[in-house]
């Protein structure tokens, strides 16, 4: 009993403390012209208000408030930018200034996370797992050299949905893809030898990542309050540690089978894990540690997957939904690609609809809608507006890519509007940023754009496909699921037909 009176108190100290620190840092920036934004209630902000699907929420709050506008979230102050200019002002003028991230209450559970790239504040270790990501680990050369890997896992994954087709069996194609998700990356890390697809590594892996995006999802309210984080309230960080110290497991333990294997012979894989070791043999103590190794291929299992997964499954909803853009990818390739040949990386250069297919699904169903949150390291100043130092900052990309002053008739699917023009995944049209724009643009993003097209031309290329129980597919329920991906709130399903050469 007087434990818990003590902490009774100590609890009501904090809680007194902190309110009356937030009310002395509001009277400090009421003084600095924030951009304009609805008022909240007391202690909770614009919670309530954006609670169910934010990224919706803050497009209509932003056609009364402006495309740059402040919200509260409990003590937290949030700048929202809901156009390209300010979107560009964000990432691109303004971009060193908003390099900083804020940290998720649910990642500070994992083990060292303050030392994460995607966490990491802009500065010499940054910069140095950025080189390394972008000229060593996703250059187009090293991917073009591992990619017979990944067709042998669409090879199998083909024959898979074979098998259910044999079968006459529906096919939950979420979850067939993030299987495959998750073989082609760990063939493209660690080669045939690492990970047996089939094995119970793999399938603990998968069980281990999906329990972590589930989590990471959850509404936490340590992140609006952090005088909470202490207490962890809702036992989140409690509950995802178990699944980080698990992975950091498994994947220290194929670290140190891949260097006994090194250190017992001269031959390596060329795979991107021994691209890793390489680089922290070769540069001494400027290279990479061994936890700086384990980090970056823990945050490329866990980024890698889910947004991938959650790309390819909505690419397959439009097509199914529209029948005649289903017609015209499978005619183009069975005009560019030999009958009865699996569909290879260097084939998708060739397939100029189907590319605009997947950009055009990225545009209507923004896999990370609000991108990734930016921070602010020191006052800036946009458009007569000052935005406080640790400010973050939202850039509604979701909002963006369905505005009507940028896109015509942008609720419709039409892929047509990506061809013979010069937007690519790049981010250098801020209308259309799937990966985010400037230098916090997703290292990954040649690898995830080269494993979501070569599962969905397969898919198309190898099959027909039919809706359950004869649903039409103006029937089908096109509605999104708001979190750290933007999912499709009814998981697709569809029966597969073998098409026959």
């Amino acid at each position: 009993m007087e434990l818990y009176s003590l902490l009774l108190v100590i609890s009501t100290l904090l809680l007194a403390t902190y309110i009356f620190h937030g009310l002395s840092n509001a009277l400090f920036i009421k003084k600095k012209k924030l951009p304009p934004g609805p008022n909240g209630l007391p202690f909770i902000g614009n919670l309530i208000t954006i609670r169910h699907k934010t990224h919706e929420s803050l497009a209509k709050l932003a056609k009364t408030y402006g495309p740059l506008m402040t919200i509260k979230l409990g003590f937290i102050n949030v700048v929202v930018a809901s156009s390209p200019e300010m979107a560009k002002e964000i990432l691109q003028k303004h971009d060193p200034e908003f390099m900083g991230r804020p940290i998720p209450d649910a990642v500070t559970a994992e083990k060292d996370y303050e030392l994460a790239f995607p966490w990491l504040p802009p500065g010499t270790q940054w910069r140095k797992l950025r080189k390394i990501c972008n000229s060593r680990i996703f250059m187009p050369q090293k991917l073009d050299s591992l990619q017979h890997l990944r067709h042998d896992v669409v090879k199998t994954m083909v024959q898979r949905v074979g098998e259910a087709e044999e079968r006459g069996e529906a096919i939950y194609i979420g979850e067939i893809v993030f299987s495959t998700m998750m073989k082609l990356l760990s063939k493209t890390l660690f080669s045939a030898d690492m990970l047996d697809p089939g094995s119970d590594a793999m399938k603990e892996l998968q069980v281990l990542n999906a329990n972590i995006m589930m989590l990471a999802a959850k509404p936490n309210l340590s992140d609006y309050f952090p005088f909470l984080r202490p207490f962890d309230p809702q036992g989140i960080r409690r509950t995802i540690g178990v699944s980080y110290d698990r992975l950091h497991e498994l994947i220290d333990g194929m670290i140190d089978q891949r260097m006994k294997c090194r250190s017992a012979a001269s031959d390596r894989n060329g795979d991107l894990l021994d691209v890793l070791l390489d680089y922290t043999e070769d540069e001494g103590p400027d290279g990479l540690t061994r936890l700086d190794v384990k980090l970056l291929v823990v945050e490329i299992f866990i980024a890698g997957t889910d947004t991938s997964t959650s790309t390819v499954e909505w690419v397959m909803a439009e097509l199914l939904h529209n029948p005649t853009v289903l017609s015209k990818a499978k005619q183009e390739l069975s005009e560019k690609i030999t009958p009865g040949e699996i569909v290879q990386e260097q084939d998708i250069a060739r397939l100029p609809y189907l590319t605009a297919v997947i950009k055009e699904t990225m545009r209507m169903h923004q896999t990370s809608p609000l991108l990734l949150p930016h921070r602010a390291e020191q006052d800036v100043e946009i458009q007569g507006y000052t935005i406080p130092k640790h400010t973050r900052i939202w850039v509604n990309a979701w909002s963006i890519s369905r505005d009507a002053t940028y896109w015509e008739n942008p609720t419709c699917f039409m892929p047509e509007r990506f061809l013979n023009v010069d937007i690519d995944f790049r981010g250098s049209d801020f209308r259309f940023t799937p990966f985010s724009a400037g230098r916090r643009i997703c290292p990954g993003m040649n690898l995830a754009v080269r494993m979501v097209a070569l599962i969905v031309v397969n898919l198309v290329k190898t099959f027909d496909w039919k809706l359950p129980n004869g649903m039409a597919p103006e029937n089908m329920d096109m509605t999104e699921k708001f979190g750290v991906t933007l999912r499709k709130a009814e998981p697709l399903v569809a029966i597969p037909v073998r098409i026959s050469t």
